[in-house]
This record gives C-alpha cells, structure tokens and sequence, in this order.
C-alpha cells in the first residue's frame, strides 16, 4: 500500500469502476472518486455512484460533461435510439465518441490539483463490447499525451484490463467486495441496480461472468 500517495477514480458506479475502487482503497491511501454528469439516460448511474461512495467514506466529485451528450447522440443519452451490439463490424449504439478521451483528460485535470499522481479506471479490452477508447493501446497513448500536457507524471492504472468478466468477479471477491458489487452496482443500460434487466447488452455481459465464477464453486 502506497500510503502517501493520493489516487482519482474515474467512476461510474458500475461492476468494473466499483471493483476498481476497492482496489484503490487497498493500494493507496488517499482515494478521491470522480463520476461524469453527461446527461446520461438514467439519473440513477449518478445516485448510485454517490451513495457507494458516501457508504465508503470516499470524497466524490461530479463534474458537469453535458456538452458530450449534445456533441454525441447515443443509446446512453437517448430514449429514441435503442440500445443494441454492434453490427456488420459497426460500433455498438451504446458507444459515445470521445467520452473517455474526455474523461480522463478532465480526471488528469482534477488529479493536478489535488496533488494526484495516479489515476484508475476500469477500462477493459477482454470481455467489453468494442469500443474503441477501451484499448490498452489507447490508455498507454494517452497517459504519454496527459503527462506531457501537464509536465506531470501520472500513471493511469488498468487493474481489470486483462480480466474477463469472471476474473472481474473473482478480484472483486479476493478484495472482500464480492456481495458489495453484486448487491449495489449499476451495470445495466436500463438503470436497474444489481443484476439489473437481464436483457440488455451490459446485463448479459455481467450475468455470464458471474454464472462461470459461480460454476467454479466461488462467490457462494
């Protein structure tokens, strides 16, 4: 545990980005969270991020990205566009252009003025639905950009980059976060907390990484 040193993350309140957090409370000592008001579909992403972090003691910061949702319609942002996988080798509608380019660049802005040098997000390339700013490749490309941008030295961590969603759930379960996450995250794309819809995309996701970390004996 690096107990000296402070740490932003970038979260939504989700399976990955809540696993990231307890990951973060157990690497560092100083943990701040940091959720995007994009004008997303469901108010209830942005209620749930705040009441884990209020459970947890996390100082929270919501900063307003609303010109996102008018620069880039999406199944995220809009009742009338529906939320569906990618198809013919497209982008899923769920994919809204720039928003983690966005978002972390605003996560490396706040890090340099509470004198933080690392932040943690939960992007993953293993089991995720395609979207581009997802990449490892990508997040290495812009912890380059943000350093030297800032003249900082950030270190932008990945814990769950190379996990699929099982092993999601396993180190969620090894941090002792196992029911917290099960229990009290918002994963699903029709904002129902825990195991959400069951339908959509996202839910689906979830529910088969837990089914094969379940079927190995574990999370009981």
């Amino acid at each position: 545990m690096l107990k000296d040193e402070k740490a932003i993350v970038v979260f939504s309140g989700g399976q990955d980005s809540t696993t990231c957090l307890f990951w973060a409370m157990q690497q560092f000592g100083h943990v701040t969270a940091v959720t995007f008001n994009y004008n997303q579909r469901h108010i209830t992403e942005i209620e749930c991020a705040k009441n884990i972090t209020k459970e947890l003691g996390i100082k929270h910061h919501i900063l307003d990205m609303s010109l996102l949702n008018q620069l880039a319609p999406n199944a995220l942002t809009r009742e009338d566009i529906e939320v569906k996988d990618a198809e013919d080798g497209g982008l899923p509608s769920t994919f809204v252009p720039g928003r983690n380019l966005l978002f972390m660049s605003f996560a490396g802005v706040l890090a340099s003025q509470i004198g933080a040098k690392h932040i943690v997000t939960g992007v993953c390339e293993t089991d995720f639905s395609g979207y581009p700013d997802c990449r490892d490749i990508f997040i290495k490309s812009l912890n380059v950009t943000l350093n030297l941008s800032m003249d900082n030295q950030f270190v932008i961590h990945t814990p769950l980059m190379w996990l699929n969603k099982a092993q999601t759930w396993e180190q969620a379960d090894q941090l002792g976060a196992f029911d917290f996450v099960r229990e009290k995250t918002l994963t699903c794309y029709n904002g129902i907390v825990a195991d959400g819809c069951g339908d959509c995309p996202a839910c689906k996701l979830r529910k088969k990484g837990l089914d094969a970390y379940i079927s190995e004996g574990k999370g009981l």
